[in-house]
């Protein structure tokens, strides 16, 4: 995914798209159109971070306890912490408040673990239509919520856009210093509306759209 470089010295975030190639790259005929009304899931974190911590944990405490375990195979004596780790879980009893506290950080690490894995993340990537079976297309909730904020704009009696975008709703905010409010109100709803139906997302999200008055100086 690029960012290239915009008239004004700005950058944009690209639609991020997937595109997953055959083993046969020969000739033929394109894939037949995939049905819109699927609905499409989210994009599918990789979890680096998480996974790379993890990772580091495990070695690094498996890696402890072989040399440990080594040492006392050697006929040497085991580590003064595992022995005064060994003589604290023999001898606490299970209500003690500490062995309460390490088996709650410990279900919670566990639960945090399981939520990462089973659950997709990139919440800021909005899935898009499939316009063929192969390829993947996903909108940026900022590049959204620029293209709302950009029609709203064009829209008459409009002095000020700001839009809040989620995942299933988007909230737009509009300022209005000359005509009648609810005139504007229509004109950014049936604006947006068709600015919505326009970004071909696989779930548009529901529009909000609240106008009034500038707030007098002084």
């Amino acid at each position: 995914m690029s960012e290239p470089q915009g008239s004004e010295g700005t950058t944009q975030r690209l639609p991020v798209i997937e595109k997953e190639f055959d083993d046969d790259l020969g000739g033929g005929a394109p894939p037949p159109p995939a049905d819109e009304g699927a609905r499409e899931g989210r994009f599918w974190s990789a979890r680096r971070v998480p996974a790379a911590v993890v990772a580091v944990l495990v070695l690094a405490v498996a890696g402890v306890f072989l040399y440990d375990i080594a040492a006392v195979r050697a006929n040497r004596p085991a580590m003064a912490w595992r022995r005064e780790l060994a003589r604290q879980l023999a001898e606490r009893p299970l209500d003690d408040i500490w062995v309460l506290v390490g088996a709650g950080v410990a279900a919670a690490l566990g639960l945090w673990l399981i939520v990462l894995a089973l659950t997709p993340g990139l919440r800021d990537v909005l899935p898009m239509r499939r316009p063929q079976p192969d390829v993947r297309a996903g909108l940026h909730r900022d590049a959204a919520a620029l293209v709302l904020r950009d029609r709203a704009m064009e829209v008459a009696g409009v002095q000020s856009v700001r839009v809040r975008m989620r995942r299933r709703r988007a909230d737009v905010f509009a300022l209005a210093h000359f005509r009648e409010l609810d005139d504007v109100r229509a004109d950014l709803d049936a604006t947006l509306g068709e600015a919505v139906s326009g970004m071909g997302l696989a779930r548009p999200p529901a529009l909000t759209v609240r106008v009034r008055r500038p707030g007098r100086k002084g």
